[in-house]
C-alpha cells in the first residue's frame, strides 16, 4: 500500500526550487518597493511587508518543519 503524503509536506518541506522562489521573490519585492516609491512618490508598504515579515516567517517555519519531520524520520 503506497503511503499517503502529508498535504503539509508540499509546502513545508525544504528544497532547493523553494530556497530560489523565496531568494527571487524577496529581490522582486524590494525592487517594486522601491520602484513604486521612485515612479508615484508613495511608500507602497505590501511589497516591504512581505520581504521584512512574510518571507522570514515562513524561512523560520519551514527550516522547523523540515527539521522535525527529518528527526522523525531518523528515529524511526
Amino acid at each position: 500500500m503506497k503511503k499517503q503524503k502529508n498535504k503539509f509536506d508540499k509546502y513545508f518541506l525544504l528544497s532547493w526550487r523553494k530556497i530560489w522562489i523565496i531568494v527571487v521573490g524577496g529581490f522582486v519585492s524590494i525592487l517594486l518597493h522601491n520602484l513604486f516609491y521612485a515612479i508615484f512618490g508613495l511608500e507602497e508598504a505590501i511589497f516591504f511587508i512581505l520581504v521584512i515579515f512574510v518571507l522570514p516567517i515562513y524561512v523560520l517555519i519551514v527550516l522547523i518543519y523540515s527539521l522535525v519531520k527529518l528527526i522523525r524520520r531518523k528515529l524511526k
